[in-house]
C-alpha cells in the first residue's frame, strides 16, 4: 500500500483528543493511549512541539480558522514535514469540537527548498561572474574570488594555492580572511597535511574535513592545520594530465558540519574562478610575450645598428686617410663590431635551436679547469674594457666534466660577460670551479648591481632585460642568461642565481655532472691562438660564387692578395660554365644561389670527371648540424659559416694548397 500522506482529525473543543482517530493513528504509529489527550503532540518534533502548542492554544482560544506549518514523527522514525489546518464546528453559538487535516508535503517543501538553493547560487555565481569578469590580473581575480566565497559562506578564511611541479610544494599567493584573522599565505609542502590530504588532492577528490582534531588527529595531518588556524577545510583540487596543479580551500577555526550544498557550492566555485584564472593568465602571457616581441624587435634593432655605425665610420676613414695608423685603426674597428655581430647571430640562432630540438651535445670527458680559462679568454675583452679585477679559483686537472667543451665554454663565458655587463667600472669578479658529490660546480660572483627580490623569477627567461639595470646595462638582446639554463639543462645540471638584493651584487651557480671514473680522462681544449699568416703558398685556381655583389667582390680581391687567380659567379648556371673555362682547384660555393641551390651545382661538379677533383668549400649563413649534414651529402669537402673569419679562410686555402702540392691526396678537410 502507499505510504499515508494525509490525516483527518477531531479533538474537543479545549483541543484535546478524547477518541480514536485511525488516520492518526496510521501515520504516527501511536496507539490511543499515547495520542490521548495532549499526548499527540510527542510525535511532533522536540524543536518544532512548544510553538506547535502554543499557537494551538491561542487558535482554540480565539476560536478560528489556522494553518500551521511543524515537522510530525512518522511510523517508520522519519519526521516528514506537514501543513496542518483546522476549524471549530460551532453548536448553539459555541464550539462543539474540532476537525481539520495534516498533509505530508515534505517534497513540496524540498523541492522549494532546493528551487530557492538553486536561485541562490546561481545568483552567487553571476555575482563572483560580474566581479571578476573585467580583471585582467590572474591575482586580483583570486583575491576577489576567495573574499566573495569565503564571505558568503561565513568561513574564517579562503584560500587559493598553485602546485609546483613536483606535486607537493604549494604556494597560497592569495586568500581573504575574516576581520582579526592571520593570512595563511606562504609555501607549504602538502605532504605535512597527512595522507588523507595528499590522496584526495592528488586524485582529483575534494578534502572534506568537519572536525581535524576528531577526524585527522597529530599524525593525520593535523598538527599541520592546526598550526595555521583550521578546524575544519573544504579543499578543491584541479588535476591536470594526472598532475595536481593548484587548489582552493575555505577555513573554519571551529568544528563544521559542511552541507553537500556547501561542498557542491565550493567546487562549482573552484572550477568557474580556475577556468578564468587559466584565461586571464593566458591573455596575460600573450601580453607579454607581445611586449616581450616588441622590445626584441627594437632591442634587436638597436643592437645591429650599434656596430653598423663605427663600421660605416671606418669605412668612411679609409677612403679619406692614407695615414698607416689610422688605417690600422679603421681595420681594428670593422673587425671587432662585425665579430660582435657574428657573435649576436650566433647566440640567436643557438636560442632558435635549442628551441626546435637541433642542437645535438658532443659530450666526452674533459677537464673543467682549460675549459675555464678558455672562457676568461671569450670575456677578457669585456672585463677589460671595464677594468675589472677578476680573482679565479681553479679546480684541479682531476675534475673531469661528461660534457660538450665547446658549450660548457659559452655557458662560463655568457656568465661572465653577464657579470662584467652589470658591474661598475672597476668592480670585482670572482671565478670558481670545484667538484661536488657527483657534480661539477662553477660559480660566478660579482659585486655589481645585483638584482631586486621581485625580479628574479624572471632573470631566466627568454629577452629578460630587467627594469632596474636599464642605466648600467651596456645592450644586449636579453638571451644569454636563458642560454645558459637551456644548455645546462641539456647536460642533465642546472643554474641558479643568489642576489641579497639591488647594489647587492649576483652570483650564479652551474651544476654540471661530472664524468664516471672509470671514462678516460678528457683532452684539454686548446686555446684558439691567431697564428700569423702562413707563408703563401704556390697560387691556386679559385672560384667564388656568390650572388651578393659586395661581398664576392671583397672575397676576390682578398683571394687575389693572398696572390690566387680568381674567377667569380653569381649563380649555378654560370658557375659551371666559369669552372668548365678554369678548371678550379678550389670553389667557395654559396648554398642560397638563385635558380640553382649551391648543394645542386655541387653535385654537378662532382658527376664531371675533369672537374671532381677540385676542392668544394660550403659558404653560407647557415651553420646548424643538419645543414652540415647537407653539405657533406652534396660534396663538399669543408663548411664556413658567415660571416667567415679571414683565419679560418686562409686555413682552408692553405690545405687547399697542400693538397694540390700533392701532401695528403684524397683527404677530407673542413
Amino acid at each position: 500500500m502507499p505510504p499515508t500522506t494525509a490525516i483527518v482529525w477531531h479533538t474537543t473543543s479545549d483541543g484535546r483528543i478524547d477518541v480514536e482517530n485511525p488516520s492518526w493513528q496510521a501515520f504516527t504509529g501511536q496507539h490511543l493511549d499515547e495520542y490521548r489527550g495532549w499526548g499527540w503532540s510527542q510525535a511532533v518534533h522536540p524543536e518544532d512541539r512548544e510553538g506547535v502548542l502554543r499557537r494551538w492554544h491561542a487558535a482554540v482560544e480565539a476560536g478560528g480558522v489556522f494553518v500551521l506549518h511543524y515537522r510530525l514523527r512518522r511510523h517508520d522514525g522519519q519526521y516528514r514535514e506537514v501543513m496542518s489546518q483546522g476549524a471549530p464546528v460551532f453548536c448553539g453559538g459555541a464550539v462543539r469540537e474540532w476537525v481539520g487535516t495534516c498533509v505530508d508535503v515534505t517534497a513540496e517543501r524540498r523541492a522549494q527548498a532546493a528551487l530557492r538553493a538553486s536561485e541562490e547560487r546561481l545568483r552567487f555565481l553571476d555575482c563572483i561572474g560580474q566581479a571578476t569578469r573585467g580583471l585582467t590580473d590572474a591575482t586580483e581575480t583570486m583575491a576577489v574570488t576567495a573574499r566573495l566565497l569565503g564571505e558568503h559562506l561565513g568561513a574564517m578564511r579562503c584560500a587559493y594555492a598553485d602546485v609546483e611541479a613536483d606535486n607537493d610544494r604549494f604556494t597560497i599567493r592569495s586568500d581573504w580572511s575574516r576581520a582579526g584573522v592571520p593570512s595563511s599565505a606562504g609555501v607549504y609542502s602538502l605532504d605535512l597535511f597527512g595522507p588523507q590530504a595528499t590522496s584526495n588532492l592528488r586524485n582529483g577528490r575534494h578534502l572534506v574535513v568537519n572536525d581535524v582534531d576528531r577526524e585527522l588527529g597529530d599524525a593525520g595531518g593535523g598538527r599541520m592545520f592546526n598550526a595555521i588556524g583550521i578546524k575544519a577545510v573544504i579543499c578543491a583540487g584541479l588535476v591536470k594530465q594526472g598532475r595536481l596543479v593548484a587548489m582552493m580551500a575555505v577555513h573554519q577555526d571551529v568544528p563544521r558540519r559542511w552541507t553537500p550544498q556547501e561542498i557542491s557550492m565550493v567546487g562549482e566555485v573552484v572550477e568557474r574562478s580556475w577556468a578564468h584564472i587559466e584565461r586571464v593568465r593566458a591573455d596575460a602571457k600573450l601580453r607579454e610575450q607581445d611586449r616581450h616581441k616588441d622590445e626584441f624587435l627594437a632591442t634587436l634593432a638597436h643592437e645591429l645598428r650599434n656596430p653598423l655605425a663605427p663600421i660605416k665610420y671606418a669605412i668612411a676613414m679609409l677612403r679619406l686617410s692614407a695615414d698607416p695608423g689610422r688605417q690600422a685603426q679603421a681595420h681594428g674597428v670593422i673587425e671587432r663590431q662585425t665579430t660582435h655581430m657574428a657573435r649576436l647571430i650566433d647566440d640567436l640562432l643557438d636560442v632558435s635551436r635549442i628551441s626546435r630540438g637541433l642542437i645535438t651535445l658532443q659530450c666526452r670527458s674533459v677537464p673543467l679547469r682549460p675549459l675555464l680559462l678558455e672562457a676568461v679568454e671569450t670575456a677578457r675583452p669585456a672585463l677589460d674594457a671595464a677594468r675589472h679585477r677578476l680573482a679565479l679559483e681553479l679546480p684541479g686537472e682531476d675534475v673531469l666534466l661528461d660534457a660538450d667543451p665547446a658549450r660548457v665554454v659559452q655557458m662560463v663565458g655568457n656568465l661572465l660577460s653577464n657579470a662584467a655587463k652589470y658591474t661598475p667600472d672597476g668592480g670585482d669578479i670572482r671565478l670558481a670551479g670545484w667538484a661536488a658529490g657527483g657534480q661539477a660546480v662553477v660559480e660566478v660572483a660579482d659585486n655589481g648591481v645585483g638584482v631586486p627580490l621581485d625580479q628574479q623569477g624572471r632573470l631566466f627567461q627568454m629577452f629578460t632585460q630587467l627594469h632596474h639595470s636599464a642605466g648600467r646595462a651596456q645592450g644586449g638582446l636579453g638571451i644569454g642568461l636563458s642560454l645558459v639554463k637551456r644548455l645546462a639543462e641539456m647536460h642533465g645540471g642546472a643554474v641558479r642565481m643568489r642576489s641579497d638584493g639591488l647594489d647587492e651584487g649576483s652570483t650564479f651557480t652551474v651544476e654540471l655532472p661530472l664524468a664516471q671514473a672509470v671514462a678516460r680522462p678528457g683532452v684539454p681544449p686548446q686555446a684558439q691562438v691567431h697564428e700569423a699568416p702562413p707563408p703563401r703558398a704556390a697560387a691556386l685556381r679559385v672560384l667564388v660564387v656568390e650572388d651578393n655583389p659586395d661581398g664576392s667582390a671583397m672575397l676576390v680581391s682578398l683571394l687575389e692578395a693572398l696572390g690566387h687567380r680568381v674567377a667569380r659567379a653569381a649563380d649555378g648556371p654560370e658557375a659551371l660554365r666559369q669552372a668548365a673555362a678554369l678548371r678550379p682547384q678550389l670553389v667557395l660555393l654559396d648554398l642560397g644561389l638563385p635558380g640553382m641551390d649551391g648543394c645542386e651545382v655541387a653535385r654537378r661538379l662532382r658527376a664531371d670527371s675533369e672537374l671532381c677533383g677540385a676542392a668544394l668549400v660550403a659558404l653560407t649563413g647557415w651553420g646548424a648540424e643538419r645543414d652540415r649534414l647537407r653539405t657533406a651529402e652534396a660534396g663538399f669537402d669543408a663548411h664556413l659559416t658567415k660571416p667567415v673569419e679571414p683565419d679560418a679562410l686562409r686555413a682552408v686555402v692553405s690545405r687547399c694548397a697542400s693538397r694540390a702540392a700533392g701532401e695528403g691526396q684524397g683527404t677530407h678537410f673542413a
